[in-house]
């Protein structure tokens, strides 16, 4: 194990966590993210994704220590150089935003993964701000078995902790995609877009889902752009009774995807 305990807050690899789990621009040009917690960074490992570095603090817990034991493992087995770091608990704290820390983070390169060859389910975010609702449906798609996921602009970073953390590994499994809307439209020529509305013109229990199929989300407040909606050729509701007016978009969209994934069954 490594001997050192990192106390200072300008270490440079403190300052690339901090700054990767607050600032989307760092992100962008490190091209990685923060991973949290044993689930997560035990995901990235057994995804065959091979981290920047590991952290961990002191007062770890069981889970974590489990997580930790496989990191090494890894490492030894890959001969793989990246550095796995005991963290002063108190600095490690800093970097994160969770009340009850597991104690083991690590940095991962965004994963590039591709679409197959000839898609035939994809899901659209346009708009979606709440962390928690990105990382909630990213979770679904998955286990819906969306093939691609598409951020239009106006998107939250899906890349930020909190998202990350809602999807349960999903990032490393889940192609996430954000393309130009010429070459998004070029995608969509032969599929059929639905987007999800509170006044849709079909039930959603009516709609055909069989051929090619991409679902377009709105965000919570203002629904999808105006780019948004050019791309898609039919709407949708969901029945409520009540008085409820709308579900989240998180709610939303796994209703629509199991729909579509309960037809093709």
């Amino acid at each position: 194990m490594n001997p050192e305990i990192i106390s200072s807050p300008q270490n440079q690899n403190v300052q690339l966590m901090r700054s990767l789990a607050t600032q989307s621009k760092v992100r962008r040009k490190e091209q990685a993210f923060l991973a949290e917690g044993a689930r997560l960074v035990e995901d990235g490992l057994r995804s065959g994704f091979v981290p920047r570095l590991v952290a961990y603090k002191g007062t770890i817990s069981q889970r974590a220590s489990e997580t930790l034991d496989f990191a090494w493992d890894v490492k030894k087995d890959t001969k793989s150089g990246f550095p796995i770091l005991q963290i002063e608990d108190r600095l490690f704290d800093e970097l994160t935003d969770t009340e009850a820390s597991q104690g083991i983070m690590a940095v991962f390169a965004i994963p590039e993964l591709h679409l197959p060859e000839e898609p035939n389910f994809l899901l659209l975010l346009d708009q979606v701000r709440d962390p928690g609702n990105m990382g909630t449906v990213l979770r679904s798609a998955e286990a819906a078995g969306v093939q691609g996921v598409f951020l239009l602009p106006g998107t939250t970073d899906p890349w930020a902790p909190k998202v990350t953390r809602s999807a349960m590994g999903s990032h490393f499994r889940l192609p996430i995609l954000s393309w130009g809307i010429e070459a998004l439209e070029a995608l969509l020529m032969d599929m059929r877009v639905f987007y999800a509305d509170m006044d849709g013109e079909v039930n959603f229990w009516q709609a055909d889902f069989k051929a090619k199929t991409a679902l377009l989300i709105g965000g919570e407040a203002q629904g999808a752009s105006a780019t948004g909606l050019k791309l898609a050729q039919n709407t949708l509701r969901i029945p409520m009774a009540g008085g409820t007016e709308s579900l989240n978009a998180a709610v939303s969209a796994a209703l629509l995807m199991f729909e579509v994934a309960r037809q093709r069954q």
